[in-house]
């Protein structure tokens, strides 16, 4: 029988560098980053299906009432959802999937799936995550303002997430993360069964 994939919940304040990390784990892991859905427009460089899959908020709104979501939050007026049915088939395949989302979308599945693992990426300080942010081009001065307000809010949530990762570098990033998953994979409640019928 096939063992079921685990489910990972990345979340941080913006800037914190979670994208990159994220897209640098799948590289070199065998698992799945799920592909949310938005309202919001595409930023330069971005492909529908490969980074969001860029839909109407008609669309979603239709999305939300055939509970085709996992989770679904609201960011910067903008809507997120997670497709359920896909991560479900991702899992039951036997294949790891990282969730790369908001703190609103990441304390939903907290209520929802007791066996997700919860990561929490910080910057190694809020001076150099607003660098980062500003490193970016694509903010004005007001929504500069209001992301670095946020990220200062989003920390206060670290108490829900299961592990903490300083984004020092990219690559010592992943490397925390994949031992997190190591590790979680031989936790006593994921294995046990593999081994109650050799019980006398």
């Amino acid at each position: 029988m096939t063992k079921r994939g685990l489910l990972i919940v990345i979340s941080g304040p913006s800037g914190a560098g979670k994208g990159t990390i994220c897209k640098d784990f799948v590289k070199k892991n065998n698992c799945w980053i799920s592909v949310s859905a938005t309202t919001r427009g595409p930023r330069v460089g971005e492909i529908d299906g490969v980074n969001y899959f860029f839909i109407s908020k008609e669309d979603f709104l239709k999305k939300i009432e055939d509970e085709d979501f996992l989770e679904y939050a609201e960011v910067y007026g903008n809507l997120y959802g997670t497709p359920k049915s896909k991560v479900e088939s991702v899992l039951n395949s036997g294949k790891d999937v990282i969730l790369e989302i908001d703190i609103q979308g990441a304390l939903k599945i907290k209520e929802k799936v007791s066996e997700a693992i919860f990561i929490f990426i910080l910057p190694p300080s809020m001076e150099e995550l607003k660098q980062r942010i500003i490193k970016r081009g694509s903010e004005t001065p007001e929504s500069l303002t209001t992301r670095f307000k946020a990220a200062y809010q989003e920390i206060n949530f670290i108490s829900k997430y299961d592990y903490a990762v300083v984004n020092e570098t990219i690559e010592e990033s992943v490397n925390k993360i994949q031992g997190i998953i190591t590790a979680e994979k031989c936790r006593v409640g994921r294995v046990i069964n593999d081994y109650i019928d050799l019980k006398e």
